[in-house]
């Protein structure tokens, strides 16, 4: 098969004490994510839409959550290792498209710096990584800012 597509998503809660990061980016904001790494939910969508492209199962299965290897580790590290199964299976990363779901904080302004970190960690031109963002309008898990989820679509191909 010359193209595959892969789709992935992750959330998690946002708490006091943790650094916010996204798209292996560094947020100035009140709470970060809660997770067993550093919760990255947009890196951990990519990696799930990658997997999933490769027909390779998910992140927690390849990064699990009760191994320590991982605790509070940059996602960065986890998508890079995502990167080269995707090489060594003869694929390259066509495009990727993520959704970011947050009401706050405000991520206009740090998108072409999450892309220019995506692109640089999988090695594909920055015109190939997209990020969007929306809120969810007040309403639900984000809207009441108890969470930030992404969503994240990719293409290799051979």
């Amino acid at each position: 098969m010359a193209h595959k597509v892969g789709i992935g998503y992750d959330i998690h809660r946002l708490v006091k004490g943790r650094k916010l990061v996204l798209g292996g980016v560094p947020i100035p904001y009140i709470k970060g994510l809660l997770g067993h790494s550093d919760g990255d939910v947009i890196v951990h969508a990519i990696c799930d839409a990658l997997l999933g492209a490769l027909g390779k199962g998910d992140i927690g299965e390849h990064f699990p959550n009760t191994d320590k290897r991982f605790k509070d580790i940059s996602s960065l590290i986890l998508l890079s290792t995502v990167g080269r199964m995707v090489k060594k299976q003869g694929f390259k990363i066509a495009n990727i498209d993520t959704m970011v779901l947050a009401e706050r904080p405000k991520l206009q302004f740090f998108k072409p710096a999450m892309c220019r970190v995506l692109a640089n960690t999988l090695k594909i031109p920055v015109g190939s990584v997209n990020i969007k963002a929306t809120t969810q309008e007040g309403l639900g898990f984000g809207g009441v800012k108890e969470a930030i989820a992404a969503y994240a679509v990719v293409l290799i191909k051979k």
